[in-house]
């Protein structure tokens, strides 16, 4: 799974929570694309709460060299941890591998179950930037509506109630604008902070596990 690394960054319990998700006999190991210039600008735009993709195009062709780097030592395939799909496109040219985005992945699995997906993502910033990856995978019309969370950057787990209650409110009113089902966007939120079936539970609604959904695609593969 390819992701940018910061000090903060929980590699072990991410790693034991998305190997809980594989069959036995699947294991799941976290990889870092290498450092690159202009990789700072992810830690500029977020914190001024204003992640509108830059970071993610910047980042892209480090992140391909890690997945050509992933099939060069043996891997069967590469799963983005970033439900907003940076690189993928390109890591799927340069491999024979499968190279899964966690963001069409998801969307596709949304659409076999339901015909109208609310998509929650982190901050306002991330919802023009979503739509326009929609629009490029021609998924957009099947987006019954978008609202961001409103909170990200640190200290996430210490804010999981908060986290959880804006959340349940979010849902709440996607599905009362028409939404059959849920797709969260931002893993570090959820199901890394939040889990998806809590927020099923409080909500009556699906909510998709990004993380879940990718492994076992990964493995159908």
């Amino acid at each position: 799974m390819t992701a940018r690394r910061s000090p903060a960054y929980d590699v072990e319990g991410v790693e034991a929570q998305v190997n809980s998700y594989a069959s036995p006999g699947t294991k799941i190991d976290l990889g870092f694309p290498d450092d690159f210039p202009g990789s700072e600008v992810f830690h500029s735009l977020g914190a001024e709460s204003k992640l509108n993709g830059l970071h993610h195009l910047v980042e892209a062709p480090a992140i391909v060299r890690k997945i050509v780097w992933a099939e060069e030592n043996g891997y069967d395939a590469v799963i983005s941890s970033n439900t907003f799909d940076p690189g993928v496109d390109g890591g799927r040219l340069a491999v024979s591998i499968p190279v899964i985005g966690p963001l069409r992945t998801s969307m596709h699995t949304a659409l076999t179950l339901a015909d109208r997906v609310g998509i929650t993502v982190p901050l306002a910033s991330h919802v023009p930037y979503t739509k326009r990856i929609l629009r490029s995978y021609g998924l957009e019309g099947f987006v019954s509506g978008m609202k961001p969370i409103g909170i990200y950057g640190k200290n996430l787990k210490q804010r999981k109630d908060e986290i959880f209650d804006v959340t349940v409110k979010t849902i709440r009113s996607l599905i009362d604008e028409g939404a059959e089902i849920i797709l969260p966007l931002g893993g570090a939120i959820i199901p890394y902070v939040v889990d998806p079936a809590d927020l099923a539970r409080a909500t009556g609604a699906q909510v998709i596990n990004t993380k879940a959904v990718c492994v076992r695609f990964a493995e159908m593969c």
